[in-house]
Protein backbone atom coordinates (compact mmCIF):
# COMPACT_ATOMS: atom_id res chain seq x y z
CA UNK A 1 0.00 0.00 0.00
CA UNK A 2 1.31 3.53 -0.73
CA UNK A 3 2.94 5.47 2.05
CA UNK A 4 3.28 9.22 2.14
CA UNK A 5 5.28 11.28 4.59
CA UNK A 6 6.32 14.84 5.24
CA UNK A 7 9.66 13.93 3.65
CA UNK A 8 8.70 12.75 0.16
CA UNK A 9 12.10 11.68 -1.07
CA UNK A 10 15.74 11.57 -0.07
CA UNK A 11 16.86 12.43 -3.60
CA UNK A 12 18.31 15.85 -4.51
CA UNK A 13 15.51 18.19 -5.64
CA UNK A 14 15.62 19.60 -9.14
CA UNK A 15 16.44 23.30 -9.55
CA UNK A 16 13.23 25.00 -10.73
CA UNK A 17 13.33 26.81 -14.04
CA UNK A 18 13.17 30.60 -13.61
CA UNK A 19 10.20 30.81 -16.01
CA UNK A 20 8.14 28.26 -14.09
CA UNK A 21 5.67 29.22 -11.37
CA UNK A 22 6.81 28.40 -7.84
CA UNK A 23 5.77 24.95 -6.70
CA UNK A 24 2.76 24.85 -4.39
CA UNK A 25 3.90 24.13 -0.82
CA UNK A 26 3.64 20.56 0.42
CA UNK A 27 0.27 19.84 2.05
CA UNK A 28 1.98 18.96 5.33
CA UNK A 29 3.65 22.40 5.35
CA UNK A 30 0.26 24.09 5.68
CA UNK A 31 -1.66 24.43 8.92
CA UNK A 32 -4.03 21.48 9.33
CA UNK A 33 -7.72 22.10 8.77
CA UNK A 34 -10.26 20.87 11.31
CA UNK A 35 -11.45 17.34 10.65
CA UNK A 36 -13.64 14.53 11.95
CA UNK A 37 -11.76 11.42 13.13
CA UNK A 38 -13.08 8.07 14.32
CA UNK A 39 -11.88 5.27 16.56
CA UNK A 40 -13.49 2.31 18.33
CA UNK A 41 -12.78 -0.67 20.56
CA UNK A 42 -10.41 1.19 22.85
CA UNK A 43 -10.73 -1.46 25.60
CA UNK A 44 -9.04 0.74 28.18
CA UNK A 45 -8.82 -1.99 30.85
CA UNK A 46 -5.64 -2.98 29.01
CA UNK A 47 -2.78 -0.72 30.21
CA UNK A 48 -1.31 -0.34 26.71
CA UNK A 49 -4.67 0.79 25.34
CA UNK A 50 -5.22 3.11 28.28
CA UNK A 51 -1.84 4.71 27.60
CA UNK A 52 -2.86 5.12 23.96
CA UNK A 53 -5.95 7.11 24.99
CA UNK A 54 -3.93 9.16 27.48
CA UNK A 55 -1.62 10.32 24.67
CA UNK A 56 -4.30 11.05 22.09
CA UNK A 57 -4.45 14.70 20.97
CA UNK A 58 -6.35 16.55 18.24
CA UNK A 59 -4.44 18.36 15.51
CA UNK A 60 -6.60 21.50 15.81
CA UNK A 61 -8.86 23.04 18.44
CA UNK A 62 -11.89 22.26 16.27
CA UNK A 63 -11.36 18.55 15.54
CA UNK A 64 -14.21 16.14 16.26
CA UNK A 65 -13.79 12.54 17.40
CA UNK A 66 -16.23 9.69 16.87
CA UNK A 67 -15.92 6.86 19.42
CA UNK A 68 -17.79 3.87 17.99
CA UNK A 69 -18.17 1.73 21.09
CA UNK A 70 -16.33 -0.76 23.29
CA UNK A 71 -14.53 1.86 25.34
CA UNK A 72 -14.56 -0.57 28.24
CA UNK A 73 -16.69 -2.79 30.45
CA UNK A 74 -16.62 -0.83 33.72
CA UNK A 75 -18.60 2.41 34.03
CA UNK A 76 -15.65 4.20 35.65
CA UNK A 77 -13.38 3.28 32.73
CA UNK A 78 -15.90 4.56 30.21
CA UNK A 79 -16.18 7.81 32.14
CA UNK A 80 -12.38 8.23 32.38
CA UNK A 81 -11.83 7.67 28.66
CA UNK A 82 -14.69 9.86 27.44
CA UNK A 83 -13.80 12.62 29.90
CA UNK A 84 -10.19 12.53 28.73
CA UNK A 85 -11.23 12.81 25.08
CA UNK A 86 -13.97 15.39 25.66
CA UNK A 87 -11.46 17.64 27.44
CA UNK A 88 -9.31 17.66 24.28
CA UNK A 89 -11.54 17.40 21.22
CA UNK A 90 -14.06 20.07 20.24
CA UNK A 91 -16.85 17.50 19.92
CA UNK A 92 -16.92 13.82 20.91
CA UNK A 93 -19.66 11.56 19.53
CA UNK A 94 -20.21 8.17 21.20
CA UNK A 95 -22.13 5.11 20.05
CA UNK A 96 -22.24 2.21 22.53
CA UNK A 97 -20.67 -1.14 21.92
CA UNK A 98 -21.61 -4.42 23.52
CA UNK A 99 -18.86 -4.15 26.16
CA UNK A 100 -20.23 -0.92 27.67
CA UNK A 101 -23.54 -2.75 28.11
CA UNK A 102 -22.03 -5.62 30.07
CA UNK A 103 -22.63 -5.84 33.82
CA UNK A 104 -19.38 -7.31 35.16
CA UNK A 105 -19.86 -8.78 38.64
CA UNK A 106 -17.08 -6.60 40.09
CA UNK A 107 -18.29 -3.30 38.63
CA UNK A 108 -19.72 -1.10 41.41
CA UNK A 109 -22.38 -0.03 38.89
CA UNK A 110 -24.64 -3.08 38.75
CA UNK A 111 -27.33 -1.64 36.47
CA UNK A 112 -28.45 -4.00 33.72
CA UNK A 113 -29.73 -3.73 30.19
CA UNK A 114 -31.52 -0.55 29.18
CA UNK A 115 -30.97 1.03 32.61
CA UNK A 116 -27.23 0.61 32.21
CA UNK A 117 -27.37 2.19 28.77
CA UNK A 118 -29.38 5.16 30.08
CA UNK A 119 -26.89 5.55 32.95
CA UNK A 120 -24.10 5.86 30.36
CA UNK A 121 -26.15 8.35 28.34
CA UNK A 122 -26.55 10.52 31.45
CA UNK A 123 -22.82 10.21 32.12
CA UNK A 124 -22.04 11.34 28.58
CA UNK A 125 -24.36 14.31 28.85
CA UNK A 126 -22.55 15.47 31.99
CA UNK A 127 -19.32 15.30 29.99
CA UNK A 128 -20.75 17.07 26.94
CA UNK A 129 -20.43 13.91 24.79
CA UNK A 130 -23.06 13.36 22.08
CA UNK A 131 -25.02 10.08 22.32
CA UNK A 132 -27.61 8.32 20.15
CA UNK A 133 -30.31 9.88 22.35
CA UNK A 134 -29.29 13.45 21.56
CA UNK A 135 -29.95 15.67 18.53
CA UNK A 136 -27.50 14.55 15.88
CA UNK A 137 -24.80 17.18 15.33
CA UNK A 138 -24.02 18.59 11.90
CA UNK A 139 -20.39 18.95 10.82
CA UNK A 140 -20.09 22.28 9.00
CA UNK A 141 -16.36 22.24 8.36
CA UNK A 142 -14.67 21.16 5.14
CA UNK A 143 -16.68 18.37 3.54
CA UNK A 144 -19.89 19.49 5.27
CA UNK A 145 -22.63 20.01 6.05
CA UNK A 146 -22.98 16.37 7.12
CA UNK A 147 -25.07 14.93 9.96
CA UNK A 148 -23.02 12.71 12.28
CA UNK A 149 -25.48 10.01 13.36
CA UNK A 150 -24.49 7.81 16.33
CA UNK A 151 -26.63 4.65 16.53
CA UNK A 152 -27.48 2.12 19.25
CA UNK A 153 -28.83 -0.95 17.47
CA UNK A 154 -27.26 -4.14 18.88
CA UNK A 155 -27.80 -7.37 16.90
CA UNK A 156 -30.52 -9.95 16.38
CA UNK A 157 -28.73 -13.14 15.26
CA UNK A 158 -29.90 -12.73 11.64
CA UNK A 159 -26.46 -12.48 10.01
CA UNK A 160 -26.19 -16.19 9.29
CA UNK A 161 -22.96 -17.99 8.40
CA UNK A 162 -22.87 -19.74 5.04
CA UNK A 163 -24.54 -23.13 5.03
CA UNK A 164 -27.24 -22.25 7.56
CA UNK A 165 -30.82 -21.26 6.80
CA UNK A 166 -32.28 -20.22 10.16
CA UNK A 167 -31.12 -18.47 13.31
CA UNK A 168 -31.77 -21.62 15.33
CA UNK A 169 -29.63 -23.73 13.01
CA UNK A 170 -26.84 -21.14 13.00
CA UNK A 171 -26.80 -20.82 16.80
CA UNK A 172 -26.71 -24.59 17.18
CA UNK A 173 -23.73 -24.77 14.83
CA UNK A 174 -21.96 -21.98 16.70
CA UNK A 175 -22.43 -23.69 20.05
CA UNK A 176 -21.25 -27.00 18.64
CA UNK A 177 -18.09 -25.23 17.43
CA UNK A 178 -17.71 -23.49 20.84
CA UNK A 179 -18.04 -20.07 19.15
CA UNK A 180 -20.26 -18.12 21.52
CA UNK A 181 -19.98 -14.43 22.42
CA UNK A 182 -19.22 -13.50 26.02
CA UNK A 183 -22.32 -11.29 25.72
CA UNK A 184 -24.27 -14.43 26.54
CA UNK A 185 -22.89 -14.13 30.09
CA UNK A 186 -22.44 -10.41 30.72
CA UNK A 187 -24.89 -8.53 28.47
CA UNK A 188 -28.35 -8.41 30.03
CA UNK A 189 -31.33 -7.14 28.06
CA UNK A 190 -33.78 -6.05 30.80
CA UNK A 191 -36.61 -5.17 30.30
CA UNK A 192 -36.58 -6.94 26.92
CA UNK A 193 -36.88 -10.75 26.78
CA UNK A 194 -33.76 -11.05 24.65
CA UNK A 195 -31.23 -9.14 22.58
CA UNK A 196 -33.23 -9.60 19.37
CA UNK A 197 -36.20 -7.86 21.01
CA UNK A 198 -34.04 -4.97 22.21
CA UNK A 199 -32.49 -4.73 18.75
CA UNK A 200 -35.91 -4.64 17.08
CA UNK A 201 -37.07 -1.81 19.34
CA UNK A 202 -33.92 0.20 18.71
CA UNK A 203 -34.09 -0.29 14.93
CA UNK A 204 -37.72 0.83 14.78
CA UNK A 205 -37.03 3.89 16.97
CA UNK A 206 -33.98 4.83 14.91
CA UNK A 207 -35.77 4.39 11.58
CA UNK A 208 -38.37 6.94 12.69
CA UNK A 209 -35.68 9.46 13.60
CA UNK A 210 -33.71 8.88 10.40
CA UNK A 211 -36.85 9.33 8.30
CA UNK A 212 -37.25 12.81 9.81
CA UNK A 213 -33.81 13.96 8.59
CA UNK A 214 -33.58 16.44 5.74
CA UNK A 215 -33.20 14.20 2.65
CA UNK A 216 -30.76 16.75 1.21
CA UNK A 217 -28.43 16.38 4.20
CA UNK A 218 -25.83 13.61 3.81
CA UNK A 219 -24.90 11.50 6.82
CA UNK A 220 -22.10 9.64 8.49
CA UNK A 221 -23.75 6.62 10.11
CA UNK A 222 -21.91 5.49 13.26
CA UNK A 223 -22.68 2.09 14.75
CA UNK A 224 -20.56 -0.29 16.78
CA UNK A 225 -21.68 -3.21 14.63
CA UNK A 226 -21.43 -3.26 10.83
CA UNK A 227 -24.65 -2.29 9.08
CA UNK A 228 -24.26 -4.97 6.40
CA UNK A 229 -23.07 -8.57 6.38
CA UNK A 230 -20.19 -7.84 3.98
CA UNK A 231 -17.50 -7.21 6.66
CA UNK A 232 -18.33 -10.44 8.50
CA UNK A 233 -17.21 -12.49 5.52
CA UNK A 234 -13.62 -11.90 6.62
CA UNK A 235 -14.14 -13.44 10.08
CA UNK A 236 -11.89 -16.35 10.98
CA UNK A 237 -14.91 -17.95 12.67
CA UNK A 238 -17.92 -17.20 10.42
CA UNK A 239 -20.29 -18.29 13.19
CA UNK A 240 -19.43 -15.12 15.10
CA UNK A 241 -21.42 -13.10 12.52
CA UNK A 242 -24.51 -13.97 14.61
CA UNK A 243 -23.33 -11.40 17.18
CA UNK A 244 -22.37 -8.74 14.60
CA UNK A 245 -25.48 -6.88 13.46
CA UNK A 246 -28.89 -7.25 11.84
CA UNK A 247 -30.13 -7.77 8.31
CA UNK A 248 -32.67 -4.98 8.73
CA UNK A 249 -29.94 -2.32 8.44
CA UNK A 250 -28.39 -3.68 5.23
CA UNK A 251 -29.84 -0.89 3.06
CA UNK A 252 -29.41 2.02 5.48
CA UNK A 253 -26.24 3.35 3.83
CA UNK A 254 -28.28 3.96 0.66
CA UNK A 255 -31.63 4.87 2.18
CA UNK A 256 -30.19 7.48 4.55
CA UNK A 257 -27.72 9.14 2.17
CA UNK A 258 -24.52 8.04 3.88
CA UNK A 259 -21.24 9.54 2.77
CA UNK A 260 -19.54 7.06 5.09
CA UNK A 261 -20.36 4.33 7.58
CA UNK A 262 -18.17 4.04 10.68
CA UNK A 263 -18.14 0.84 12.74
CA UNK A 264 -15.91 -1.39 14.88
CA UNK A 265 -16.51 -4.63 16.81
CA UNK A 266 -14.69 -6.95 14.39
CA UNK A 267 -11.17 -5.80 15.37
CA UNK A 268 -10.27 -5.86 11.66
CA UNK A 269 -9.42 -2.21 10.84
CA UNK A 270 -9.92 -1.54 7.14
CA UNK A 271 -11.50 0.71 4.54
CA UNK A 272 -13.90 -0.83 2.05
CA UNK A 273 -16.83 0.23 -0.11
CA UNK A 274 -20.38 -1.11 -0.28
CA UNK A 275 -22.52 0.21 -3.14
CA UNK A 276 -19.99 2.99 -3.53
CA UNK A 277 -20.31 4.08 0.11
CA UNK A 278 -17.09 4.21 2.11
CA UNK A 279 -17.13 1.94 5.16
CA UNK A 280 -14.49 2.41 7.87
CA UNK A 281 -13.77 -0.25 10.51
CA UNK A 282 -11.84 1.86 13.03
CA UNK A 283 -11.15 -0.50 15.95
CA UNK A 284 -8.00 -0.47 18.06
CA UNK A 285 -8.65 -3.94 19.52
CA UNK A 286 -6.68 -5.87 22.11
CA UNK A 287 -2.89 -5.49 22.43
CA UNK A 288 -2.28 -9.03 21.19
CA UNK A 289 -4.20 -8.11 18.01
CA UNK A 290 -2.68 -4.76 17.15
CA UNK A 291 0.81 -6.03 18.00
CA UNK A 292 0.35 -8.74 15.37
CA UNK A 293 -0.02 -5.93 12.81
CA UNK A 294 2.68 -3.63 14.14
CA UNK A 295 4.36 -2.31 17.24
CA UNK A 296 1.75 0.33 18.01
CA UNK A 297 -2.05 0.62 18.04
CA UNK A 298 -3.79 2.14 15.02
CA UNK A 299 -4.55 5.84 15.21
CA UNK A 300 -7.99 7.39 14.62
CA UNK A 301 -9.10 7.40 11.00
CA UNK A 302 -10.00 10.67 9.29
CA UNK A 303 -13.61 10.55 8.13
CA UNK A 304 -14.23 14.15 7.03
CA UNK A 305 -13.14 15.81 4.90
CA UNK A 306 -12.59 12.74 2.76
CA UNK A 307 -9.56 12.68 0.48
CA UNK A 308 -8.11 10.01 -1.81
CA UNK A 309 -5.24 8.06 -0.25
CA UNK A 310 -2.59 9.96 -2.23
CA UNK A 311 -3.86 13.30 -0.87
CA UNK A 312 -4.45 12.21 2.71
CA UNK A 313 -2.95 14.38 5.48
CA UNK A 314 -1.67 12.85 8.68
CA UNK A 315 -4.39 11.85 11.19
CA UNK A 316 -4.80 13.13 14.72
CA UNK A 317 -1.68 14.20 16.54
CA UNK A 318 -0.21 12.55 19.62
CA UNK A 319 1.97 13.42 22.55
CA UNK A 320 5.13 11.48 21.70
CA UNK A 321 6.32 8.80 24.09
CA UNK A 322 9.94 9.61 23.30
CA UNK A 323 11.87 12.85 23.00
CA UNK A 324 11.87 12.88 19.18
CA UNK A 325 8.87 11.79 17.13
CA UNK A 326 9.20 10.20 13.71
CA UNK A 327 7.85 12.13 10.69
CA UNK A 328 4.15 11.52 10.16
CA UNK A 329 3.39 8.74 7.70
CA UNK A 330 0.05 8.16 6.04
CA UNK A 331 -1.33 5.08 4.34
CA UNK A 332 -4.76 3.67 3.69
CA UNK A 333 -4.52 2.34 7.24
CA UNK A 334 -4.36 4.77 10.20
CA UNK A 335 -0.96 5.95 11.39
CA UNK A 336 0.27 4.34 14.66
CA UNK A 337 0.92 6.20 17.87
CA UNK A 338 4.55 6.36 19.06
CA UNK A 339 3.85 4.51 22.28
CA UNK A 340 6.15 2.38 24.41
CA UNK A 341 4.08 -0.48 25.84
CA UNK A 342 4.08 -0.96 29.59
CA UNK A 343 5.28 -4.29 31.02
CA UNK A 344 2.47 -6.79 31.14
CA UNK A 345 0.34 -4.62 28.88
CA UNK A 346 -1.16 -7.62 27.13
CA UNK A 347 -3.41 -8.19 30.11
CA UNK A 348 -6.23 -5.92 31.35
CA UNK A 349 -6.02 -4.55 34.87
CA UNK A 350 -9.04 -6.52 36.05
CA UNK A 351 -11.01 -7.64 33.04
CA UNK A 352 -14.14 -9.67 33.56
CA UNK A 353 -13.64 -13.39 33.02
CA UNK A 354 -13.86 -14.57 29.45
CA UNK A 355 -13.49 -11.08 27.97
CA UNK A 356 -13.98 -11.25 24.22
CA UNK A 357 -15.29 -9.14 21.40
Amino acid sequence: MPTFSAVKSASTPRTPSPDRAPRRPERHDRAPAPAVYAVSDLHVRYPANRAFVARLRPRTDHDWLIVAGDVGEFAADVEWALRTLADRFHTVVWAPGNHELWTPPTDPVQLRGEQRYLHLVALCRRLGVVTPEDPWPVWRGEGGPVAIVPLHLLYDHTLLPAGTATTEEALARARAADIVSTDEVHLHTDPYPGVADWCRARVELTERRLAALDPELPTVLVNHFPLTAHPTRTLHHPEFALWCGARRTAHWHRRYHALAVVYGHLHIPRTHFVDGVRCEEVSVGYPREWRARGEQPPAPRRILPFAPADDEPAPAAYEPATAAAEPATVTDEPTPVPLTPAPGADEPATAPPGAAA
